[in-house]
């Protein structure tokens, strides 16, 4: 999981620190925004003090409603010693009590001219992103008619020239020998390369070479979502690979279940057509059309009609 510390997102939203400068650098562990509305009312019992605390109209105008002595209690007790940070929305103006506990306790207190769901949205959306769980994994992604293809493979069956010719053919290198996954949510898996090497291709016999530099900015993309895993492995004639389609294989990556083809590898296939068209039959069986069912059906039926003139 990746790490996120409050001034993450202080530099990402440009917000106003207000205090307690000495916490930016307290870890965000979690996703999840509290609003504490029970907490001003001085019920502490499940107070999520690990979470991002965000104050808005309502928790401070019930806050201005209290006595000083509750006031003070109330943001004693709300601003730990594990809590990363506390927003306050609408650029409304800022409880002293609150300002002085903060100080006392370094918690950062930000100040944002975004509404508080608005600004509840954006902090969820940004925190998700940056703390989904993540994976690495030896192979090259390439978008193939807006179908993000995870090609895998064993070291120098072709994956790396599959992909070059593929950029050739006007698609789009994400990634090339290590692809980096986040699972934004249970269905979804984001692919990038990481920093060093990305727009960067080894092509053996040749060496390293940038996509973006020869084929232009056009021929990559940062990121995509995978879709697809074609696995490419030497042909074996001891094996039986599927020729109709009918069976779908899954890759599980992380929590999520990814489509997986195995195409066999031997001198004369050109891998990259058979990409291209393995994206477009994805493509088609996601809009209902399944070509290997529509066989199966004809044939079912063609049996069924010799069956019965048989009789």
């Amino acid at each position: 999981m990746a790490k996120v510390q409050t001034k993450d997102v202080i530099e990402k939203f440009k917000l106003e620190l207000i205090s307690g400068e000495e916490g930016i650098n307290r870890p965000i562990t979690t996703s999840d925004i509290s609003r504490p509305g029970l907490e001003m009312a001085g019920y502490f019992a499940y107070y999520p003090a690990e979470r991002l605390q965000l104050l808005g109209k309502t928790e401070l105008s019930f806050l201005n409603g209290l006595n000083g002595l509750e006031r003070k209690d109330r943001m004693e007790r709300l601003c730990t010693d594990i809590t990363p940070g506390i927003f306050i929305s609408r650029e409304l103006e800022i409880p002293p009590e609150l300002i002085e506990s903060s100080k006392r306790n370094d918690v950062p207190i930000m100040r944002s001219p975004y509404k508080t769901t608005r600004l509840s949205s954006l902090l969820t959306n940004y925190l998700e992103g940056k703390l989904a769980p993540t994976t690495a994994i030896h192979g090259v992604l390439v978008d193939v008619y807006g179908v993000g293809v995870l090609i895998t493979g064993q070291s120098g069956v072709g994956k790396s020239e599959t992909a070059l010719e593929l950029v050739k053919r006007g698609h789009r290198l994400v990634a090339d020998d290590c692809v980096e996954i986040r699972q934004e949510d249970q269905s979804s898996l984001i692919g990038n390369s990481p920093d060093l090497i990305q727009h960067l291709l080894e092509i053996r016999g040749v060496g390293i070479i940038n996509v973006m530099t020869l084929f232009g900015a056009g021929a990559v993309r940062n990121y995509k979502k995978i879709s697809l895993v074609i696995n490419l492995e030497l042909w074996d004639q001891s094996k039986q690979y599927d020729r109709l389609g009918l069976e779908e294989e899954m890759m599980k990556i992380i929590d999520t279940n990814v489509p997986k083809l195995t195409v066999p590898v031997r001198p004369g296939r050109n891998l990259a057509v058979i990409i291209e068209v393995a994206a477009m039959n994805f493509r088609l069986k996601r809009m209902g059309v399944n070509a290997a069912e529509q066989f199966s059906n004809r044939l079912t039926d063609v049996i069924e009609d010799t069956e019965h003139d048989d009789f």
